[in-house]
């Protein structure tokens, strides 16, 4: 092949190059210096781990900012999630009432909440508490090594155990 037809992609230099446009792009996103370079974190991460997907002759700053804005879409996705179940309860199945005011009954709610919690089989347990906090099923699993209709269903156990001892706990 002649050298001069043929330009070896360098993609560590291009990716280095691309640090300020990318870290504008993410302060635009994002409306603040610390989730900007978090979100700039985690797109090189994410550019790194999947550089093979990358094609050559292609736009590479906008392949990187499309990993960024996916990844900030995802993150606030999460985060609305994450908000969505605190507010409203454990997947629908806790906090039948309004939210309480910071007394003595709020903290023995809490207390009673965090003992059901505890109730659960461990097996059950993990996974429930990744999904509460606002990890996906796909990123559960990964972490866990278990197969994604395994993690949905030790959630739906948990969520059904939950459920289960909170109607016994409050019926008495």
């Amino acid at each position: 092949m002649n050298p001069t037809t043929h330009i070896a992609f360098d993609f560590s230099e291009h990716l280095q190059s691309s640090t300020k446009p990318l870290l504008s792009f993410a302060l635009s996103l994002t409306k603040n210096n610390s989730d900007a370079e978090d979100l700039y974190q985690d797109t090189v991460f994410l550019a790194l781990k999947n550089k093979d997907k990358f094609s050559s002759g292609t736009n590479f700053l906008a392949w990187l900012k499309t990993i960024m804005r996916n990844t900030f879409i995802n993150n606030y996705r999460k985060q609305k999630r994450f908000q969505a179940i605190v507010s409203k309860g454990v997947g629908g199945y806790f906090f039948g009432r309004k939210p309480a005011e910071n007394t003595t009954e709020t903290d023995m709610n809490i207390q009673e909440i965090e003992k059901l919690i505890n109730g659960i089989d461990e097996r059950f347990k993990t996974p429930f508490l990744m999904y509460f906090t606002g990890y996906s099923y796909e990123e559960i699993a990964n972490q866990l090594d278990l197969p994604m209709g395994t993690v949905k269903s030790r959630i739906f156990f948990a969520r059904k155990h939950l459920k289960v001892s909170y109607n016994n706990l409050f019926s008495n």
